[in-house]
């Protein structure tokens, strides 16, 4: 049996600006960690014809043109699986569609894992790449490229969309101090909403394709927010970063309206008043987590609590996309 684990990922700044549509004309920038959560993938033969997979629905098919889930069914043909007589299984430990980047680290995982039932070695850039051919060029998915590559990474890492489609990646230059702090700081809220991240990029998408200024203008804005970012962490300046993200949510609120709804901006605002000094929606919006960097954490997690929102305690995760049973 073969056993791979994906981690989901949280933004830290920058976010949005990795969308073909506006980084293939002006150039992108986020920085991105990975978190200990993940996506996991099996895959192990069995002594039937047919393939099984088991994710949120359950299919027995005889060929790849069968298999009804398209991520699944593009990764299969892409690496030319000839076996039908294979098993494969996903698990996750947060659902899907809530702003955690759970599709870009299905889709790595499962790569890994068939790279590795092939016996192939693969580079995590030539992973994150091989995710976003299937999710954004195959499937024509209106989403960026952040997922596949901060889940193929992890880390805490800093990526450059060029206008040639090539993507640099390197590492924040944060100390270890700074890194501690900025894990205990931050806290992560479920909202009960889940949605479809391609529904709300769809609109930026469109927009950006069509030169619309509004829509630019608050890119470019959310760039330099990213790169003022990088500079706070790189500083030791947490104070500043947790401005920066509220600033940053402040105008990402204004790129469309299903970004936020009356509730989370309520949440929003308490957790405002209740000991953080910053934060955003995690995602595309309309729903996911919020994420606050809050020094008094027991005074949030009591306000957050009361007010019916669950909390996800994490860690940052430094191993990306790894197989971890061969």
């Amino acid at each position: 049996m073969i056993i791979v684990r994906s981690p989901l990922r949280i933004s830290l700044g920058g976010g949005g600006t990795d969308l073909p549509s506006y980084y293939k004309k002006f150039g992108g920038f986020l920085i991105a960690s990975a978190i200990d959560k993940y996506i996991y993938i099996t895959v192990h033969e069995t002594f039937i014809d047919d393939m099984i997979i088991k994710y949120s629905k359950l299919e027995r098919v005889p060929a790849i043109h069968k298999i009804e889930h398209p991520i699944i069914r593009e990764t299969v043909k892409m690496l030319d699986i000839k076996n039908m007589n294979i098993e494969l299984t996903s698990m996750a430990d947060i659902p899907a569609g809530t702003g955690l980047g759970s599709s870009g680290s299905f889709t790595t995982a499962l790569l890994q894992a068939l790279h590795a039932y092939k016996r192939n070695l693969v580079h995590p850039h030539e992973l994150a790449e091989q995710a976003c051919h299937i999710e954004i060029d195959l499937l024509k998915e209106p989403i960026g490229k952040q997922d596949q590559y901060i889940a193929a990474y992890g880390g805490i890492t800093c990526f450059e969309f060029h206008k040639d489609d090539k993507v640099r990646a390197y590492p924040l230059k944060i100390d270890k101090e700074t890194l501690y702090n900025l894990e205990d700081n931050l806290l992560l809220f479920f909202t009960g909403y889940s949605r479809s991240a391609s529904g709300i990029l769809k609109d930026q998408h469109e927009k950006s394709n069509k030169d619309d200024k509004e829509m630019l203008d608050n890119l470019h804005f959310i760039k330099d927010i990213g790169h003022k970012t990088k500079e706070a962490l790189e500083n030791g300046n947490l104070h500043e970063f947790a401005r920066l993200m509220d600033v940053h949510w402040q105008k990402k609120r204004e790129r469309t309206k299903g970004m936020s709804n009356d509730k989370i901006n309520e949440w929003y605002e308490l957790a405002k008043d209740n000991g953080a000094l910053g934060g955003k929606l995690i995602g595309a919006g309309g729903g996911g987590f919020l994420m606050f960097y809050a020094e008094d954490k027991t005074k949030l997690r009591h306000v957050m609590k009361e007010a019916g929102l669950k909390e996800v305690r994490f860690k940052f995760d430094f191993e990306g996309t790894k197989v971890i049973v061969s």
